[in-house]
């Protein structure tokens, strides 16, 4: 299963596709849509959702997995990253895949085991789980990785779950 991860913002846009096979993951890519501040809002959420329709056009994923926004004291921010996250939904929506969300505690929860996790802690256990040499880089990189780690273990646990209901 291909799993397209996203930690929304409207500045940076953290992308990964991560492929789950078993309990295995496997990084196929990674990276970030980053708009300029200088434009208008609209024509940076147009931005990502434009970039975000090519790299599901190109690698097909067969979920989505959105990190829900965490709301700060900035509340500009935290509207404009809810509208980015407005389009991140509806381009996965329009492109028939799958959508599910988690919040940063089911994130850490899922990838470290710990909800109140440091950031470090997380980039630690991405490291591990994938295999990689050193820390990813950006951190909305290494964030959307963790966010389609969450979405595979989630998956594995909820089927699991169903079929002991059987």
């Amino acid at each position: 299963m291909l799993i397209l991860g996203i930690d929304p913002g409207l500045a940076v846009v953290g992308y990964s596709l991560v492929e789950k096979n078993a309990n295995k993951y496997r990084v196929c890519d990674y990276g970030v849509i980053r708009t300029n501040s200088d434009q208008e809002n609209c024509e940076r959420l147009m931005q990502i959702f434009s970039e975000l329709k090519e790299i599901i056009e190109r690698y097909k994923p067969d979920e989505m997995a959105v990190e829900e926004l965490f709301f700060n004291k900035n509340v500009k921010t935290a509207i404009e990253v809810g509208q980015a996250r407005g389009v991140i939904l509806l381009t996965g929506a329009q492109s028939n895949i799958a959508v599910a969300e988690y919040t940063p505690l089911q994130v850490k929860q899922a990838v470290v085991g710990y909800g109140r996790a440091s950031k470090q802690q997380v980039q630690q256990m991405i490291k591990a789980l994938l295999n990689l040499e050193g820390i990813l880089k950006p951190d909305d990189a290494a964030d959307a990785l963790a966010v389609a780690i969450c979405h595979g273990n989630s998956i594995t646990i909820n089927r699991t779950i169903v079929s002991m209901k059987k």
